[in-house]
This record gives structure tokens, C-alpha cells and sequence, in this order.
């Protein structure tokens, strides 16, 4: 599974390395609504929540489905300007019926491939919106249907959010982490200039690949979705990001111009195994045996025979239990003497998830 974004035929000078301040306060939003994506954030996340103003955080609140969940596509310029307030304008210049069908994505996202239709010009999908804002709570549905019935009134109620989310605590963030993502994108433009594009799309993220082959070039994201998009006539956009690890954003609606947004540095964050090897991971450790023979595998290293008999099973079956966790890369081998064995990699598990590897551990 993966987001295509078609590149064929288009100009390396239309491939653009950028910073987006607002971007980035969309990233931080997120982290102060689902702080437990962002481990790695938590003093951030603590003392930012603990210092703003209760109205502020109520507003938020209300809101919050635009950065929460998934990510409205006006929080991810194409074209990055160098300030907060440049950016906010050039949301200003954007068509009410683009606007809100972008701010109100949780309305589309079964349709979000293939471009769904404004909810301001269509009716069922204004009624998705409505439904599924209830479904967050009455202030969010309150909020959607203020949209709906007033969208400048609104739009202009959201600016306003932002500008004083930047005054409470986002300016002070974006002087720390702008030189930093600054000088990332000028490394990948410069890696993009002396080494191809390639290499660029593979630095910033082991998750991206470009395929080139007959039939044209393609920039692929390895992520639980299956979607498709092209950059003819338009051009493509990275963003780089100090607030958004782990998440790999790629913009990919129809009529847009695609964008990426990728996590910096991201050989510093462990990269990630693609969505296969995660999947095939889970489906080895889910079988029950497996997950019991994986108890003593953790605490040391057993050869075939000595699993079989703490077990109850024949060597056979062991032996087969064993190949599936070694395909999935779940446990090393060595030889010891006449003696082949085995033992969990405690590290790959742990990344699968701590409260399996507590379990197996207790």
C-alpha cells in the first residue's frame, strides 16, 4: 500500500525543499491534541498546555477536528511563504467553496482520493459533515454548521485562532526550529542539485522511494493507504518538520499540487520498517504458540529441541514457528557448538509495541 505521486516529465526546478511556518503550527496543534503521539514532545506539549489561557484551549478545542484526527489540506502549503502572516493571506485569496471543503476533510475522507464535492455546493456531503461533526461533540458540530452558514465570517474566525495561537506560544517555537528545517531543506535541494532526485527523496525519509522505469517516474510513500495523484502542470512540495515525527503527510487531493511533508532528522528518529514488515510482524507474534514461545526466546537463547519439550510440541512444529519469526526478522540464530539457537530480537519487538513485550517479559 502506498500514495503514488506521478512526476513524469516534470522539472526539477518544480520539486521545491521548503519550510512552512504554518505547516508547523498545524503540527504543533496536533501534538497538544493527541500528545501521545508525540512521546518525544512531552516537555513541549506539558508546558505549552499548562500556560494557555482557558478561553484559548477552549477555542482550540472547538476546532480541533481541522489538525486533530486527520490534516485539512489548508494547513500544508504548497507554496511556503516566510512568515505566519504572509501564509494566513494567501489562505485569504482561496475560494470559499475550496476552503471549506479542505478545513472540513473529515467530510470526504472515504472520497478523498477521488475529490469529493464542496459541502457547500453539495448536499450530501454537507450532511456527512454535519453527522460526522456531532459524532466529535456539540461544540464541534456547532462550529460546522457556523461554517456552513457563514464561511467568511468563520474563515475569519480561524485566522484569528491562528494569530493568536502564534502570539501565545507558536512564535517563540518557530525561532527555535525554523533554522533547523531551513538548513534541512537547503541540504535536500542541494543533494537534489549534485546527486538527483533520488537521493533526496531517500534522505528525507526511508519511508519515500522514486521509481523510474518506461513508463515514467513516480514518487512513492510507503503508507497504510492506497492512493494516487500527479504533479503534471503543477509541481511538488516538501516540508520539512521538527514537530511532526512520526507522522509522514502526503497531500495527494485532486486539483491540488501535491505536498509532503517528512520529519527532521529523520535518521535521528529511528526511521521506520516499511508497512509490510510491520504487517508481517504483527501476523507472526498474533499466532498464540508463537506469542508463548516467544516468553522463553526473550529471556534467552533455546535450541529446537529444548523449546519442544518445554512446549509440549514436536521439533517440527517448533521448527516451523521458528522460520515464521525469522522471515518477520523477530529473532537472531547462532550456533553454538552442535547446538543451533535461538533468541528474540528484544529491539525489533519493543518497536512493534511495549505492551507486548511487557507481556512477554512478565
Amino acid at each position: 500500500m502506498s500514495v503514488t505521486i506521478d512526476i513524469t516529465g516534470l522539472p526539477h526546478e518544480r520539486i521545491a525543499f521548503c519550510p512552512s511556518p504554518l505547516a508547523e503550527l498545524g503540527n504543533a496543534l496536533h501534538a497538544l491534541a493527541e500528545p501521545a503521539h508525540h512521546a518525544r514532545l512531552h516537555a513541549w506539549t506539558t508546558a505549552t498546555s499548562a500556560a494557555l489561557k482557558p478561553e484559548l484551549a477552549d477555542r482550540l478545542h472547538e476546532a480541533d477536528f481541522m489538525w486533530r484526527g486527520s490534516r485539512s489540506d489548508i494547513l500544508l502549503p504548497a507554496r511556503p511563504r516566510a512568515t505566519l502572516a504572509e501564509e494566513l493571506d494567501y489562505l485569504d485569496r482561496m475560494d470559499d467553496e475550496k476552503y471549506v471543503g479542505s478545513a472540513l476533510e473529515i467530510s470526504c475522507a472515504s472520497r478523498y482520493s477521488d475529490g469529493a464535492p464542496s459541502p457547500l455546493v453539495d448536499e450530501g456531503t454537507r450532511r456527512r459533515a454535519l453527522e460526522l461533526a456531532t459524532a466529535r461533540g456539540p461544540r464541534q458540530a456547532a462550529f460546522v454548521e457556523r461554517m456552513l452558514a457563514d464561511p467568511p465570517g468563520t474563515r475569519a474566525w480561524i485566522r484569528r485562532l491562528l494569530e493568536d495561537c502564534d502570539e501565545a506560544f507558536f512564535a517563540d517555537t518557530w525561532r527555535r526550529v525554523r533554522v533547523q528545517l531551513a538548513a534541512d531543506a537547503r541540504h535536500k535541494t542541494e543533494l537534489m542539485r549534485r546527486k538527483g532526485l533520488a537521493e533526496a527523496v531517500a534522505d528525507a525519509s526511508s519511508a519515500m522511494v522514486l521509481e523510474e522505469d518506461a513508463e515514467g517516474s513516480r514518487i512513492v510513500v510507503d503508507k497504510l493507504a492506497q492512493a494516487r495523484t500527479s504533479a503534471e502542470g503543477t509541481g511538488v512540495t516538501f516540508l520539512p518538520t521538527a514537530f511532526g515525527w512520526p507522522h509522514l503527510f502526503a497531500l495527494h487531493t485532486p486539483g491540488w499540487q501535491p505536498v509532503i511533508q517528512y520529519p527532521v532528522p529523520a535518521r535521528d528518529l529511528g526511521g521506520g520498517a516499511p508497512v509490510d514488515t510491520v504487517k508481517l510482524r504483527l501476523e507472526a507474534v498474533a499466532h498464540p504458540m508463537r506469542m508463548r514461545l516467544s516468553r522463553s526466546l526473550a529471556r534467552g537463547s533455546y535450541s529446537t529441541s529444548e523449546l519442544a519439550d518445554t512446549y509440549g510440541i514436536t521439533a517440527p512444529e517448533v521448527s516451523r514457528h521458528l522460520a515464521v519469526m525469522r522471515k518477520a526478522g523477530l529473532i537472531t540464530t547462532q550456533r553454538r557448538g552442535r547446538y543451533v539457537l535461538h533468541q528474540l530480537d528484544v529491539a525489533v519487538v519493543a518497536r512493534l509495541g511495549s505492551d507486548f513485550l511487557e507481556s512477554v517479559l512478565r
